[in-house]
C-alpha cells in the first residue's frame, strides 16, 4: 500500500481573516474549526484529516493569523503559525484576491524565504471580484516569490477546492496512512464543544468584547441510562466587569442567545441532546497572563 499511498502535513497560513478555518472545513467535509469574520478567531494549532483511499492522506494543520502581536496570547498565536512552517510537507498561503500586497504578506514573504518547502499560492474569495481581476492578483504575488502552484478558488463557495486538493498530492512524499479512513481531526470533543461556544459568543457580541474572551468546559457528562442526553457546564471568561454585563445582557438575554445558538451545532456534533449551562467569570487582563492562557488550553509546550 505504501508504495503508492501518498501522505503528509500541510499547514494553512495567513493574515487574520482571510478564509483559512472555511477552507479547512470545505476541504474536510465537516465544521471542525470555528469561523467568525473578526480577527483572531483561531488561537490553536487545529489538526483535521482528508483521506481518499486510493491516493492518500492530508493533514491539515490550520493556524492562527499572523500578525502584529499585542499581548502574550498573540505572541503565542503568531508563534503556533510561525511554527509550523518548519514541520510540514507542503505550505498552503492564504490571500485575498486584491493585487495590492500590504506589510503584513510580506512579513510572511520574509517567514516563507526561510524554508525550502513546497509553497502553494492560494487567492480565496475570487467569488467577491470580476474574473479577470485574478489575474492581477496572480501577477503581483508572483513577482514576489516563487510559488510551487497558484490556485485560484471559493472555500465558501467550494469553487476549484477539488483542484487544490490534487496540487496538494502533487506534492506530498509516498508514506504511511496516519489515522484511520473515518478519523477527521485530533481535537477532543471538549475541545470542539469549547469553540462553538466562543463562536457563537463572537457571531453575537460587539466588536470590544470578542478578543477578550475563553470559554471553558467545568464538566461533561453523558447521562446514565441510555437516555442520549448530555450535561455540559461551561464559562465565559472576560476581562472586564463591563464586559460580562454585555455578554450576559438585558435579563439575561444576551447569554441565553449565546447558549441556545451554541446548544443547536453541539447536537449536530455529538448527535444527541444537549443540556448546556452557561456562567460568565471576570479574569482581568487574562491574556497577558501566562498561567491563565496555559490554563485556557493554550500551551506554549504544545508548539
Amino acid at each position: 500500500m505504501e508504495n503508492h499511498f501518498k501522505s503528509g502535513f500541510v499547514t494553512i497560513i495567513g493574515r487574520p481573516n482571510v478564509g483559512k478555518s472555511t477552507l479547512m472545513n470545505r476541504l474536510i467535509g465537516q465544521k471542525i474549526a470555528i469561523t467568525s469574520n473578526k480577527p483572531q478567531t483561531t488561537r490553536n494549532r487545529i489538526q483535521t484529516v482528508y483521506t481518499d483511499p486510493e491516493v492518500g492522506q492530508i493533514v491539515f494543520l490550520d493556524t492562527p493569523g499572523i500578525h502584529q502581536a499585542k499581548n502574550k496570547l498573540g505572541e503565542y498565536m503568531v508563534s503556533v503559525a510561525e511554527h509550523t512552517i518548519a514541520d510540514v510537507d507542503v505550505i498552503l498561503w492564504l490571500v485575498e484576491p486584491s493585487d495590492y500586497v500590504g506589510g503584513g504578506d510580506r512579513h510572511i514573504i520574509e517567514q516563507l524565504q526561510k524554508t525550502d518547502t513546497p509553497v502553494i499560492l492560494v487567492i480565496n474569495k475570487i467569488d467577491t471580484v470580476e474574473h479577470d481581476a485574478v489575474f492581477g492578483v496572480i501577477d503581483a504575488y508572483r513577482k514576489l516569490y516563487d510559488f510551487a502552484e497558484i490556485v485560484p478558488l471559493s472555500a465558501l463557495r467550494g469553487n476549484n477546492c477539488e483542484v487544490l486538493i490534487q496540487q496538494i498530492f502533487k506534492y506530498l512524499p509516498y508514506g504511511p496512512q496516519y489515522y484511520e479512513d473515518d478519523v477527521i481531526t485530533d481535537q477532543p470533543q471538549r475541545q470542539i464543544v469549547a469553540e462553538i461556544i466562543r463562536e457563537k459568543s463572537l457571531h453575537a457580541l460587539n466588536e470590544e468584547v470578542p478578543h477578550g474572551i475563553a470559554v471553558s468546559i467545568d464538566q461533561m457528562k453523558w447521562r446514565k441510562g441510555g437516555h442520549g442526553i448530555v450535561d455540559i457546564d461551561a464559562t465565559i471568561i472576560c476581562e472586564k466587569d463591563s464586559h460580562k454585563g454585555i455578554i450576559i445582557g438585558k435579563g439575561g438575554s444576551m447569554l441565553k442567545k449565546i447558549g441556545s445558538n451554541a446548544r443547536f451545532e453541539i447536537e449536530r456534533l455529538l448527535e444527541c441532546k444537549v443540556n448546556l449551562k452557561l456562567w460568565v467569570k471576570v479574569k482581568k487582563d487574562w491574556r497577558d497572563s501566562d498561567f491563565l492562557i496555559k490554563n485556557f488550553g493554550y500551551n506554549k509546550e504544545d508548539i
